[in-house]
C-alpha cells in the first residue's frame, strides 16, 4: 500500500535525523533551529511504497515566516496518510502546543516522543502509556541519533494508516469557546455542502478564523465570510478583544495539565530544579562579558588546528600529502603518459601548465577544507552556535538585525547558496532582505583556498593562521557595518523579536558530524572536476591563443581582456590583468581564482618544486601582489558579488531582479570601499 507520512515538529526536535534514519538519506543535521528550510522527500528504506516528507520546523500552524507557511500548507492542504509529530522530550511541554493544533487537522497522528536518552540521563520520568491514552493517539519513544525505537514507530505509522482513526474529542477549550468553534464549523459545513465537498479539518479551519489567522480568512467566499465575521465579533467582545490569547491560553492550561499527570522531573531538596549540565556551561559561555571573547577564542583555536603550523595543524600536514601526491607521483604519471603518446607541445602544455596546475591548486586545499568543516560541525552539532545566536542578538539589535540572522550568515561559511535560502527562517521582510544582502561577505569554503594560497605565497613568514583569521573578521565586521548603513536607509523600521530555543548541549555523533563535512566537500570536489576543468582549459586557451593562433601569454586574448578593466583595480593595488581576470573568472566560481592563477602563473614545473618543499605557494604571485595588495585583494574577493549560484539563490529569495541588482551593487560598492582602505592601511603595516 502506497503511504505519504510527513514528519513535523519544533525546531531541532529531531526531524531530519529522524529523516535521514528511516530513508537512509545524507540531509545536513544541526543541534540549532533552522536546519530545514523546504520539504525534502525520500523512501522508507524498508518498503519504497512509503514516501517520508521532512517538513520544517515549526513552532505552532500559525505561520511567521516563509518555511513556516511551508509545513502548514502541506500539514493542511496536502492531506498526508499519516503525520508523525516529532516532540522534544527533554522539552515536552513547549512541544505539545505544536501537538493539540496537529490533533485539531483530524490527521491520522503518531506521536515520536524523541531524545528518551536524555530524558532519562536527567532523572525525568514520562508515563507514555498514560500520554497517549490523554491524548489518543500512539506515542513511541525513540532515540533518532541512536535509531532506538524507530522500528516501533513506523510499524505504528503504518498500522494506523491502514485502520479507521476515531477522534480523540480532547477537552482542550471550555464550553464558551467551543460553541464558537461549533457555530463557525456549522457555516463552512453548509458551504462545503453547497460545493459539494467535505473538509474533515473544519473544526481547525474554525478554530485558525476564531484565532483572526489572515491566510484563512483570506480564504472565505462573500456570504460565507460575512456570516463568519458576526461570530468572530461577538466571541472578541466575550473575551476582550483577543480570542486568540485566550485560545492559547486555554491551550497551555490543557498543556500543563497533561505534563503533571504524566511527568515527573527530579527536584533538590529545597524543591526547586536541579540544574542540568547545559545550566553550568552557560553560566560561563552566555555569560554578558565572557561570551564574545569565548567565541573569538575558540574560533582561533578552530584555525590554528586548520591552518597552523606545528603538531596541531592537521590541515597543514594532510595539505603536505595531498600536495605533494599531486605534484608528484600523479602528475608525472599523467605527463609521462602524454608524452608516451608523442603528443604535440599545444596539448602537453594544456594538459601540464593548464589543467594539472589549474585544478591541482584547488584541490591540494581539500584537506584543510575537510578539517575546516568537520570542526564548524562538532561546535553546530554540540549546541553551541545557537548559544552564539543567543548572544549575538544583543550585538545585532543595535544594528537593526534580529540574532536569528545569524544562523543564515553562520551558514555562509560553507556555502552561500544555502545561507541565503536559510533566511526564510526570519519573520518579517525587511530582516530576511537585509540579511541576504549581508551573507555573501562570511567567508563560505570556495573562498578559502585564495586566502591559503596568498598566505603560503606572500606572508610565508607570518602567523598564517593570523593572516587568514583576520579576513574571516574583516566580513563579520563588514557585515555588521553593512547591517547598521542598510538599516538606516533602505531598511528603516524596528527589529523583529528574537525567540530562539537553547538545546542542551550534546555530544555529536560521528555519523552526523561526517555528513556534515561531507556534503560540503563532496560540492567542491564536484566544482573542481566540472566547473573548475571546464574554466581551466577556456582559460588556458585564452591565455595562449589570440585571434592569429597560439602566442606569447602576453599577447593573448585573455591578456587583452585583462588589460581593458585592469584600470579599475589599479587603486586597489592589483592593477594587473592577471589579477584583474582573475576577478571575473571568480564569479563563475570563487576557486576559479586559484585555478587561474594556476594556469598564469604556476608552470607545473615551479609548482612541483614549491610542493617539494611542504609548500602551497603559486610562484610568480609575488611578481604582481605586494603583501599590501594581496590582502586587499582577498579582502574584496571576500565581499565582492559571490559566485553566479549564489547569485541565483538571491534573485529567487529576493523574487525580483531589482532587489537582486541591488544586492549587487551593495556588494561589490562595499568590496571597492573596503579593499582601497586595506591596501592603503596596510602599505603602513606591511
Amino acid at each position: 500500500m502506497s503511504i505519504r507520512i510527513a514528519l513535523a515538529g519544533n525546531p531541532n526536535c529531531g526531524k531530519t535525523t529522524l529523516f535521514n534514519d528511516i530513508t537512509g538519506s545524507k540531509q545536513h543535521v544541526g543541534n540549532w533551529p533552522g536546519v530545514t528550510v523546504e520539504q525534502k522527500t525520500g523512501k522508507y528504506k524498508k518498503n519504497k511504497e512509503i514516501e517520508i516528507v521532512d517538513l520544517p520546523g515549526i513552532y505552532s500552524l500559525s505561520p511567521y515566516s516563509a518555511e513556516e507557511i511551508v509545513a502548514r500548507d502541506y500539514i493542511v492542504d496536502e492531506n498526508p496518510d499519516v503525520l508523525i509529530d516529532i516532540v522534544d522530550g527533554t522539552n515536552i511541554e513547549r512541544n505539545l502546543y505544536l501537538t493539540l493544533q496537529v490533533l485539531e487537522t483530524k490527521i491520522p497522528t503518531v506521536i515520536a516522543l524523541n531524545m528518551m536518552d536524555e530524558v532519562e540521563a536527567s532523572g525525568t520520568k514520562i508515563d507514555v502509556k498514560k500520554l497517549s491514552k490523554i491524548l489518543g493517539v500512539p506515542v513511541i519513544p525513540i532515540v533518532a541519533r541512536s535509531g532506538k525505537g524507530i522500528n516501533e514507530l513506523m510499524e505504528a505509522a503504518q498500522k494506523i494508516a491502514s485502520s479507521k482513526v476515531e477522534d480523540n474529542n480532547l477537552e482542550v477549550f471550555s464550553p464558551q469557546v467551543n460553541n464558537y468553534i461549533t457555530q463557525i464549523v456549522g457555516v463552512l459545513g453548509d458551504n462545503n455542502n453547497q460545493n459539494q465537498k467535505s473538509n474533515s479539518s473544519d473544526m481547525w479551519h474554525a478554530i485558525k478564523i476564531l484565532e483572526e489567522d489572515e491566510i484563512v480568512i483570506g480564504k472565505l467566499a462573500g456570504n460565507t465570510k460575512s456570516k463568519i465575521t458576526s461570530i468572530v465579533d461577538k466571541a472578541n467582545n466575550d473575551f476582550n478583544g483577543d480570542t486568540e490569547a485566550e485560545i492559547a491560553d486555554q491551550r497551555y492550561k490543557f498543556i500543563s495539565d497533561v505534563v503533571n499527570k504524566t511527568v515527573s522531573k527530579p527536584l533538590k531538596a529545597n524543591g526547586q530544579r536541579k540544574e542540568t549540565t547545559s545550566d553550568k556551561i552557560d553560566k560561563v559561555l552566555t555569560n554578558r562579558i565572557v561570551a564574545i571573547p569565548a567565541f573569538l577564542v575558540i574560533m582561533y583555536a578552530l584555525f590554528s588546528i586548520t591552518f597552523g603550523e606545528g603538531p596541531l595543524g592537521i590541515g597543514v600536514w594532510l595539505q603536505t600529502i595531498v600536495t605533494d601526491f599531486w605534484d608528484g607521483p600523479f602528475t608525472e604519471t599523467i605527463m609521462g603518459a602524454i608524452e608516451s603518446m608523442g603528443a604535440a607541445d599545444w596539448a602537453s602544455g594544456l594538459v601540464g601548465d593548464g589543467i594539472l596546475a589549474g585544478v591541482g591548486g584547488v584541490v591540494s586545499f581539500l584537506p584543510q577544507i575537510l578539517v575546516l568543516f568537520l570542526l564548524m560541525s562538532f561546535l553546530e552539532d554540540s549546541g553551541y552556535m545557537a548559544r552564539v545566536a543567543f548572544v549575538m542578538d544583543r550585538l545585532f539589535r543595535r544594528f537593526g538585525l534580529s540574532g536569528k540572522s545569524f544562523i543564515p550568515l553562520l551558514m555562509g561559511y560553507g556555502c552561500s547558496v544555502p545561507a541565503v535560502m536559510a533566511s526564510r527562517t526570519l519573520e518579517s521582510d525587511k530582516d530576511r532582505k537585509l540579511t541576504i544582502m549581508i551573507t555573501p561577505f562570511m567567508s563560505c569554503g570556495a573562498k578559502l583556498p585564495i586566502y591559503l594560497m596568498f598566505a603560503a605565497t606572500l606572508f610565508a613568514g607570518y602567523n598564517q593562521t593570523l593572516i587568514i583569521y583576520s579576513v574571516y573578521m574583516i566580513g563579520i565586521v563588514v557585515a555588521v557595518i553593512g547591517a547598521l548603513i542598510l538599516s538606516n536607509t533602505l531598511f528603516k523600521g524596528e527589529t523583529s523579536n528574537f525567540i530562539m530555543e537553547l538545546p542542551q548541549y550534546r555530544i555529536p555523533t560521528l555519523k552526523s558530524v561526517l555528513i556534515h563535512a561531507w556534503e560540503k566537500v563532496k560540492g567542491f570536489a564536484i566544482k573542481a572536476g566540472t566547473i573548475i576543468l571546464g574554466s581551466t582549459i577556456l582559460i588556458w586557451f585564452l591565455s595562449n591563443f589570440n585571434f592569429g593562433g597560439m602566442c606569447e601569454m602576453e599577447d593573448s586574448i585573455l591578456a587583452s581582456i585583462g588589460r581593458s578593466i585592469q584600470w579599475i583595480f589599479a587603486p586597489l593595488g592589483f592593477g594587473e590583468w592577471r589579477a584583474s581576470v582573475a576577478v571575473v573568472t571568480g564569479w563563475i566560481a570563487k576557486e576559479n581564482i586559484v585555478s587561474t592563477f594556476g594556469v598564469l602563473f604556476g608552470a607545473a614545473d615551479a609548482v612541483a618544486e614549491a610542493a617539494a618543499e611542504g609548500s602551497a605557494a603559486l610562484p610568480g604571485l609575488s611578481a604582481v601582489f605586494t603583501q599590501a595588495s594581496a590582502f586587499a585583494y582577498m579582502a574584496f574577493n571576500l565581499l565582492c558579488m559571490p559566485c553566479f549560484a549564489a547569485v541565483g539563490a538571491i534573485k529567487k529569495e529576493m523574487g525580483s531582479w531589482k532587489w537582486t541588482g541591488i544586492t549587487i551593487a551593495f556588494q561589490m560598492v562595499t568590496a571597492y570601499i573596503v579593499a582601497f582602505i586595506v591596501y592603503h592601511v596596510c602599505m603602513f603595516i606591511f
